[in-house]
């Protein structure tokens, strides 16, 4: 196992209609190892709880073990909940200096780490999710954030991953205190539904805050035309939101867990959301 340094993914890049071919399937079990792991040397790590209008969701944050008013990023999860890889993803913004919370969207519907099958995951936790309940607990994220005295919200970004990358979107155009967002290969339209109202392109003109998209050109999960669909609504609009598309990635690239991982392709993402996010403040 690699430990994660500031070399490796360091800043300025130094040294719904809800079906099973909406998501990839070779995805490996939920808890699956990740090759990269982040120590907790100069980091605090821990599990949280989060209060919402109806009670609590757990959550986990992972901050640097001194100082305070640290830049916030919300980091949302893939379909898989808040497994090991995002909590390693939260660490290693922590080793940055951020302070990184990341909320269990799934908490009301069931624990997704003791489900290995993704068609039972769909039908059973992702299709009785609502956007509406999402957003609402993503505000609590940023509140519990403001509350807990260590995290800066006037310098809010937010971060997600597939199922999360959709997501990025949406919180952009809700949000007028985020600074950033930044969405990987996250779905971009689809049929509404009263779950899922709306998709990123139906919001590109709403964008409260700019977004970097970065998609795989050999995502069968995101076709290409969506992703063409979506920039050329950004650029009719003059928006400043950006999209790279790595041209031989499949949909995620950079879940260093699963065999779609690309290490490359990762690493630049990575390199160009820490610029993203320093780029506007966040930092």
């Amino acid at each position: 196992m690699n430990e994660i340094t500031g070399n490796l993914f360091g800043r300025n890049g130094r040294n719904i209609h809800l079906t099973a071919s909406s998501y990839p399937l070779a995805t490996g079990p939920v808890n699956a190892q990740s090759l990269i792991h982040t120590d907790l040397a100069d980091v605090t790590a821990a599990e949280i709880a989060i209060p919402v209008h109806d009670g609590e969701i757990p959550g986990y944050q992972a901050m640097p073990a001194t100082g305070k008013k640290f830049p916030v990023i919300i980091v949302v999860q893939e379909i898989f909940g808040v497994h090991e890889h995002i909590k390693d993803i939260c660490r290693r913004l922590a080793k940055l200096g951020y302070l990184a919370v990341a909320p269990e969207l799934y908490a009301r519907q069931a624990d997704v780490s003791k489900i290995t099958d993704i068609q039972q995951i769909l039908t059973t936790v992702v299709s009785k999710v609502t956007d509406v309940q999402i957003i609402s607990d993503l505000d609590a994220a940023v509140a519990w954030a403001q509350s807990s005295g260590k995290g800066d919200i006037s310098r809010l970004g937010i971060t997600g991953f597939c199922w999360g990358g959709r997501i990025v979107w949406l919180y952009a155009a809700h949000s007028p205190q985020l600074k950033a967002g930044v969405a990987w290969y996250g779905r971009l339209s689809g049929a509404a539904s009263q779950n899922q109202p709306q998709h990123p392109v139906d919001v590109a003109g709403s964008l409260k805050a700019p977004v970097l998209g970065l998609y795989g050109g050999a995502d069968q999960a995101v076709p290409i035309d969506t992703i063409d669909a979506m920039r050329a609504k950004l650029n009719a609009i003059g928006s400043p939101s950006e999209i790279i598309v790595y041209p031989d990635a499949a949909h995620a690239f950079f879940a260093d867990y699963r065999p779609s991982y690309r290490h490359a392709d990762a690493e630049d993402g990575w390199k160009r959301m820490l610029a993203w996010f320093e780029r506007h403040g966040i930092a």
